[in-house]
């Protein structure tokens, strides 16, 4: 009996080009046609969320810029002049904003998601982020925004986020959850010169070293994590249930994404990751999942931009499969060893 990984193969190698031209076309082609169990995969009503929160560990001077910058840019983001706005609207997708933490009372806004598990985490380096009841807040409401996008159609959703501090909260996560040495996870962030990260990797060894270093992802999420890292966690395993095609920002998003994975492997599957950030950590931590992003553009943004700049090539390989003509359908001439 033909499989339906046999089946798209076959198609794939049947279209007018030679064998394998298309190189990673041809493997997305692949993995979203098992995804949607299907010959003829469509990608419909793209999304990308963005998570907004801020972190209690900002406050000690982990990151080059305040905190107040997390309120600023969701402004931005709101008022569409963010370089994710620019993106989603060159590519037709549709962009949704949550805050899930951020320190501050955005008040009614028409384009804002109000999903907030509090005014920030705590600081990690004394107490826990956040208690149990918060990380069940984030799980439930993470959740919630890919309904919502499930309901309006969506299949193919890109996870991305703001918050001033978030790579020292993703550092200790990838640290904690991969076993590798917390300076191989830290990295410059926002743009920390190197006396400001060599006192960030000390303030995160500090906090590592002030609590029980946890190595199943919930209770690392509630010890190191920001609200936005566990409502992207959520929105991944929750995407998953409703067999869409994950997209994958950066590091952040990939932090998330380990959270997830290790909580339900089976969303590999579905999952796509989109561009290789500069962030330190971000090619280490590829490397550990082996996943083999489409870009490298040397971009560092987060908010979800690497999503929205690789989508076009996802919706290119779904459109070969389903467009491009077979050379029996095109009077062609197979390309063969034996006709070469």
């Amino acid at each position: 009996m033909t499989t339906l990984t046999q089946q798209l193969q076959e198609k794939i190698d049947l279209k007018t080009k030679p064998l394998a031209a298309l190189g990673r076309l041809e493997l997305l082609a692949l993995q979203i046609g098992l995804a949607q169990n299907s010959l003829t995969p469509q990608l419909h009503h793209p999304a990308i969320l963005t998570f907004a929160a801020d972190h209690g560990i900002a406050a000690i001077g982990v990151s080059a810029y305040p905190s107040a910058v997390t309120v600023q840019m969701v402004l931005n983001f709101l008022k569409g002049g963010a370089a994710i706005n620019v993106f989603c609207r060159q590519h037709g997708i549709t962009l949704q904003v949550i805050d899930a933490g951020v320190n501050f009372n955005f008040g009614p806004q028409d384009q804002l998601i109000h999903a907030k598990a509090g005014m920030g985490t705590r600081n990690f380096l004394h107490e826990e982020a956040m208690t149990g009841e918060q990380l069940q807040y984030c799980f439930k409401q993470g959740a919630a925004m890919v309904d919502q996008q499930a309901e309006k159609g969506c299949n193919i959703i890109g996870i991305g986020e703001m918050g001033i501090g978030n790579t020292s909260s993703a550092s200790l996560l990838m640290s904690c959850l991969t076993g590798l040495p917390l300076v191989t996870c830290v990295g410059k962030g926002t743009g920390l010169n190197e006396d400001q990260l060599k006192s960030k990797l000390n303030t995160l060894t500090q906090a590592k070293n002030n609590h029980a270093a946890p190595t199943n992802a919930l209770d690392a999420l509630r010890c190191f994590g920001g609200f936005e890292i566990a409502q992207m966690c959520s929105a991944m395993l929750k995407a998953y249930e409703h067999h869409m095609i994950i997209m994958v920002d950066g590091f952040i998003a990939s932090v998330a994404y380990l959270c997830a994975v290790s909580i339900d492997p089976n969303i590999s599957l579905n999952t796509i990751f989109c561009h290789q950030s500069d962030e330190h950590g971000h090619k280490i931590l590829l490397e550990y999942l082996k996943a083999d992003p489409l870009l490298y553009l040397s971009m560092r943004v987060g908010e979800g931009t690497g999503c929205a700049m690789a989508y076009p090539l996802i919706e290119s390989a779904v459109r070969f499969l389903k467009e491009m003509a077979s050379f029996e359908s095109a009077g062609i001439s197979q390309l063969t060893p034996q006709n070469l």
